[in-house]
Formats: structure tokens, C-alpha cells, sequence
């Protein structure tokens, strides 16, 4: 069976998300919080090309730990340019879990990474605002919401949100030389935008609060 098969096999209809603008919640004094649960690649079968993709849509077929083998395809789909198809498989995830659950975090959170890096920059911002209010104060939203809202031009919320990495780990944020190792999961491309952020925080930091 081709991959293009395995994935309209595995097409089902999904729970439409909206990607209305949304305000960004303000940004706390510190983030600490490690948060590994949410911040983690969802990974359920090893493998790749059509051999991965079998396997997930079989593991989704026999309903152990099926929304983490429909949100694994999901990521395998985007990854492969079948956008559309990507979206319907992760908002089937989304429908069929919590968001206070683990399982229901994490898959948001990667959904949001995979929109962001198919564009979709607005989508992408909203799960990762929504998860960032739900839940303490975990040291991935700092960056990833400034990226995020860097990249959707709100330029002056980026750079308070990145006042907020300084203000909990000056040392550790205040020199894009350590990006790879604070942000191993992120492309070059990603690091470069946020140094970018931390170019316009050095020249003007805001005030807090």
C-alpha cells in the first residue's frame, strides 16, 4: 500500500479549530516550571516512510494509545505536505482528549509546532497561548510564545514575553550562543528569529511589571 493510501485510510472527518486572533495572555515575573510532560515529541511506533505510517494506523486500529498513534500520523502527514489531512488527524486528537489531561497538552503542543512550521503562525499561537494559561508557569512558553508572536508581527508582545525568559534565566537567555543547547528540538531557522527577539529586547528591555 503507497503512503498516500495508508493516510486516506486513515483520513477521518475532525473537530474544527478556530484561528481567530487571540489576545496574548500577559506574561508572568517567572517560569520555572519544566513542564516535560507537555513539551515532548509524541512518539508511539518507530520507524519510518510507509512502514511508520502502517503501523500507526494500525496501533490507531487496535485502541491502545490511539490518540497518541492519531496524533504521531497526524505529525507524520505535515511532515509529508498532506497539511489538510495533518490538521483533520490532529483535531481528531484534540476533540478526544482533555486539555488538563497530560496526553491532551502534549498533543496540543505538537500540533502547534507542526502548524507553526507549516505557516500557520495564528493557529500555531492560539494552542500554545491557551496551554501556557493552563498550567503554572512552564519555562517553554517564554520562548515559544515570543517566537510565535515574532513571527505574526506583534513584535512588542514578543519582546516582553522574551523579558520573561531574561527575568527568570538572565544568564542562561541573554546569549543566543546557548539556543541549541536550551532549544534542542527547534531548526536553526527558529533559533535565528528568536535571536532576532533578543536583539530588539537588548536594545530597548521593558519595564517590569
Amino acid at each position: 500500500m503507497t503512503l498516500f493510501r495508508i493516510f486516506a485510510a486513515a483520513l477521518l472527518a475532525g473537530v474544527a479549530l478556530g484561528a481567530q486572533a487571540q489576545t496574548a495572555t500577559k506574561p508572568g515575573e517567572f517560569y520555572f516550571d519544566a513542564d516535560v510532560s507537555t513539551a515532548r515529541r509524541i512518539v508511539v511506533v518507530e520507524g519510518e516512510g510507509e512502514a511508520l505510517a502502517a503501523g500507526l494506523v494500525k496501533a490507531r486500529a487496535r485502541g491502545r494509545r490511539q490518540m497518541e498513534a492519531t496524533a504521531q500520523l497526524a505529525h507524520v502527514a505535515m511532515s509529508d505536505s498532506r497539511t489538510e489531512l495533518g490538521k483533520s488527524l490532529y483535531e481528531e486528537a484534540v476533540a478526544g482528549t482533555s486539555q488538563n489531561s497530560t496526553m491532551g497538552r502534549s498533543i496540543r503542543w505538537n500540533y502547534a509546532w507542526d502548524l507553526y512550521r507549516n505557516g500557520d503562525f495564528a493557529q500555531a499561537f492560539g494552542l500554545w497561548n491557551e496551554l501556557g494559561a493552563g498550567f503554572g508557569a512552564p519555562s517553554w512558553v517564554p520562548p515559544t510564545l515570543a517566537l510565535s508572536l515574532w513571527s505574526l508581527d506583534r513584535k512588542p508582545e514578543a519582546i516582553r514575553w522574551y523579558a520573561a525568559a531574561m527575568r527568570t534565566e538572565p544568564n542562561r537567555w541573554g546569549d543566543p550562543a546557548n539556543y541549541p543547547a536550551l532549544l534542542p528540538g527547534w531548526r536553526e531557522q527558529e533559533r535565528a528569529r528568536l535571536a532576532e527577539v533578543f536583539a530588539a529586547w537588548q536594545a530597548a528591555p521593558p519595564a517590569w511589571p
